[in-house]
Formats: structure tokens, C-alpha cells, sequence
């Protein structure tokens, strides 16, 4: 019966328009107060509990901030200027390069809107203007901008982590083979597309244009090995990480790109000047900007909107930790478990179960909601069918991918018709021959389980575990 009115109730909420957030904890807190002696003060503990005993979601807002500091300043430009100098010559080079360039800010960003948002903006004009169909350049950058969530770090991944409490760093290294095997394969059928529509390639630049792009880009190349090799090497937590991330993507911004702040568009070296005035003049006006950052209105911009994503996200998760716990306290993952295996399912039908499910959820819900709605039930069951919980990770964040590209809800949909000026159908029409590739892709990673798991089973291997 509990289970009943709980459901019932979150579906009814959502049927009727209620926000995510306050229908899981409606939902959840009627059913508390209905069927258990709970009081109000008592929810409201476990409101607080379910944030504060998770140190992995500290990492959220810290990730998001470094994203909206690359994506205001000028980072996604240089970034594309690299890939384009790397791949830019090959047939379909200029769309390649958008994937690459996307494959780039999803390990400094971690976020899959922000990833459309700041490549697609420019790189969608880009294609346009070299031959590509304006539909064909906006079909590559919704798709290519999923790879936000699977390219560590991934604030979903995380998400992850904290509804299951598996590790963050191993769900890090687990997504980092997948990310570049769809990568790569968005890449071939570019290639493919290009050859047989005849688009032109652009001219070699010769590697020096390779090595000036790269070094113009190392600001933004620099978070990558920062990040991930602190993890990688057993340096920092996610979280720690996390924190030097915002920091660094704040100074890079501010102090290093000047793209915003008190220093905007003030060159590092004036003609004529000397080093060792150069470097004088810029740690004094770096001295002088420091304090100046608390007013200027760029960075306070940036400050109050990556302020409210975290808020917001860190609220679903709040209200979605309180439904896990009704879950919990019901014993339904546990029923549920039992019931599967008493029906005698293999792991590759449960699997398949899995992905039908996770699909269908993917058209009406954010994927944070869905995790830690999900999570909880299918984890004891996939633990009881032997399915690795690292893997069953990479699996729902692929399928959480393919619903950033699903109506109504994808969210990258909408980021591209914004950038575009297009109606969501057309951008809908213009990602479907792309969403088919990545469903090719999500059968690949939910059946080559070695594809997840390589790496993090690898570095394991490494630390002498």
C-alpha cells in the first residue's frame, strides 16, 4: 500500500506540471506522514542528512562554477582553433573538429548543455560557412554535447556515485574509454557523411599552427591534466579536485585569457615593452584586479548563475535522497531484487529491461531525477545478477545521454534551438540520424562490459589493489 500511494502520488504530481523537485518531495513526505510515525521535524533532518553525509556532492557546485567561468570566457574559442589545426585537413574536418573540440571542454565542464552551449555557438556558424547543411552541423553538436555527462568529470556521474555510494574516482575512469569510443565514432560517420556529400576539407596549416593553437589553448588543456591527474593519481578526492578546478578556471579566465573581470581585453605585453616590465605591470595590475572582482558585474554574472544551476540541482537531489529513503525504509529495491531473480532473468535481459526503462524515463525527466530515482532500485538488483556497479553506471549515464536528444525534455534540444533560431522540430529532425548511432553505441557499452570497466579494474592493478 505504501508503495502504491507513493508512486501514485509522484506520477499525479507530474501529470499536473509539478517541478521535479517538489513532486519527489511531496510525494515522498504525504507518504511519510501517511503510512509511518515520522514527524515533520524528523523529514527535515533527513532533508539536511541527505546533502551533508554526501562529501561527493560538494564537488557539484565547485564543477559547475568552473563551467560557467570556461564558458564566459574565451576557452571554447581556442579550444576549437586546436581541433580544428589537428583534424581540420581530413575529409569532414571541420565537423570532426567540432567533436573534437566538444570532447575537450566535456573534460573541463562536466556539464552537457554548457558543452552545446559555448561550442555549438560558434561551431555551428563555422560548418555553415565552409559547406556544411546548417541541419547537419547542429545534428553533430547536440550529440557531440553529451559527451559532457560521460567524459569525466561528469556532474551525473557523481549524482551517481551518491545514490549508490560507489566510488566517484572509478565511475571517473570508468567513463573516460567510452567517452572517446563514441567520440571517435561520431568522427567516422562524419567522415562517411562528408565523402559521399562531397564536403571540402580545409587546408593543412602545418604543425606549427598546431603548437601555437595548442599553447593559446593550454589554459583550458591545463584543468584537464589538474583534474584528472589528481584523481588518477591518487592525489585528491573528486571533491578536492573539484575545488582547485573552480579556482583555477576563475584565475584562467580573469587574470589569464581576460576574456572577463576588472582586466577585460587589456593586452599581457604592450609593444616596445621589456620582460622585466611586463612581468612588473602584470602582477601589479593582477594586485590591483584582485580586489575589484567582488564588484565588477562580468564575474558577479557568472557567480549568481552558476549559483542558481547549483542551488536548483542541488534541491532535486535534496527532495530525490528523501524518496531513495522512503524507497529504503519500504524495502521496495529489495522486493523488487527478489522478484527478478525469482523470474529467473539473465543479466542481458535484465539489462535490456534496464535500457527500456531508463529510455522511456529519459523523455520526461532530468537525468539527476532519474538516477537517484532509479539508482536505488536497480543497483540491489544488478548486484544480485552479478552486474558490476560500475558498469550498470555507464550504462544509465549513456542512456541519460540519448535523453538529452529525446522530446520533450532533452535539454540539449533546447540549447540548440536557441543558439539556431529554430524551431524544436527541426533541431529534433536534425539530431535523429544521430540519435540511431548512439543507440548502436549504447549496445556496445551495456554488452562489452570490458569497455567500462578496463581502465578503473587497470589503474587497480596499478595502486596494487
Amino acid at each position: 500500500m505504501t508503495t502504491v500511494a507513493l508512486f501514485v502520488l509522484l506520477f499525479a504530481c507530474m501529470l499536473l506540471g509539478v517541478p521535479i523537485a517538489l513532486a519527489l518531495g511531496l510525494s515522498s513526505i504525504a507518504t511519510i506522514l501517511m503510512f509511518s510515525n515520522d514527524s515533520l521535524a524528523s523529514i527535515a533532518l533527513k532533508l539536511f542528512e541527505s546533502l551533508s553525509r554526501h562529501y561527493t556532492l560538494l564537488a557539484i557546485p565547485f564543477f559547475i562554477m568552473s563551467s560557467a567561468f570556461l564558458s564566459t570566457g574565451g576557452v571554447a574559442k581556442r579550444i576549437i582553433r586546436f581541433a580544428t589545426s589537428v583534424v581540420g585537413h581530413i575529409k569532414g574536418g571541420v565537423a570532426m573538429a567540432s567533436v573534437v573540440a566538444c570532447m575537450i571542454f566535456a573534460a573541463v565542464s562536466g556539464s552537457s548543455p554548457a558543452t552545446v552551449a559555448a561550442i555549438g555557438s560558434i561551431c555551428i556558424v563555422g560548418m555553415n560557412k565552409v559547406g556544411y547543411p546548417q541541419s547537419f552541423g547542429a545534428g553533430v553538436i547536440t550529440t557531440a554535447g553529451t559527451l559532457g555527462i560521460l567524459i569525466p568529470p561528469s556532474i551525473v556521474m557523481l549524482v551517481y556515485s551518491a545514490a549508490t555510494e560507489v566510488s566517484a574516482a572509478r565511475m571517473f575512469m570508468a567513463g573516460f574509454l567510452p567517452g572517446l569510443m563514441m567520440g571517435f565514432m561520431l568522427m567516422i560517420a562524419i567522415y562517411v557523411v562528408a565523402y559521399f556529400r562531397k564536403i571540402p576539407s580545409q587546408p593543412w596549416t602545418g604543425f606549427k599552427e598546431i603548437f601555437v593553437s595548442g599553447w593559446s589553448a593550454m589554459g583550458g588543456l591545463m584543468l584537464i591534466i589538474i583534474v584528472l591527474g589528481s584523481i588518477y593519481g591518487g592525489i585528491a578526492s573528486p571533491t578536492e579536485a573539484a575545488a582547485v578546478s573552480a579556482v583555477y578556471a576563475f584565475a584562467v579566465a580573469i587574470f589569464g585569457y581576460r576574456d572577463i573581470g576588472p582586466l577585460k581585453n587589456q593586452p599581457w605585453k604592450k609593444e616596445g615593452e621589456g620582460t622585466a616590465s611586463m612581468i612588473g605591470r602584470n602582477v601589479w595590475q593582477v594586485l590591483y584586479a584582485l580586489p575589484k572582482c567582488i564588484v565588477d558585474k562580468d564575474v558577479n554574472k557568472v557567480l549568481v548563475d552558476a549559483s542558481k544551476v547549483s542551488i536548483m540541482l542541488l534541491f532535486i537531489i535534496a527532495n530525490a535522497m528523501l524518496f531513495a529513503h522512503v524507497l529504503t525504509t519500504e524495502r521496495i529495491p529489495h522486493h523488487l531484487a527478489e522478484i527478478i531473480v525469482e523470474l529467473g532473468l539473465s543479466p542481458w535481459m535484465f539489462l535490456v529491461v534496464v535500457n527500456l526503462l531508463l529510455l522511456a524515463a529519459g523523455n520526461f525527466m532530468e537525468p539527476s531525477a532519474i538516477l537517484l530515482i532509479m539508482a536505488p532500485i536497480l543497483f540491489p538488483i544488478a548486484e544480485k545478477l552479478g552486474i558490476d556497479p560500475i558498469h550498470l553506471g555507464i550504462i544509465m549515464v549513456v542512456n541519460m545521454e540519448i535523453g538529452m536528444l529525446t522530446p520533450p525534455v532533452g535539454l540539449n534540444l533546447f540549447v540548440t534551438a536557441g543558439i539556431t533560431g529554430k524551431s524544436m522540430g527541426w533541431v529534433i529532425k536534425a539530431a535523429l540520424p544521430w540519435l540511431l548511432l548512439m543507440l548502436v553505441f549504447l549496445g556496445f557499452i551495456t554488452y562489452i562490459p570490458q569497455i567500462s570497466l578496463f581502465l578503473p579494474e587497470f589503474i587497480d592493478k596499478l595502486h596494487g589493489y
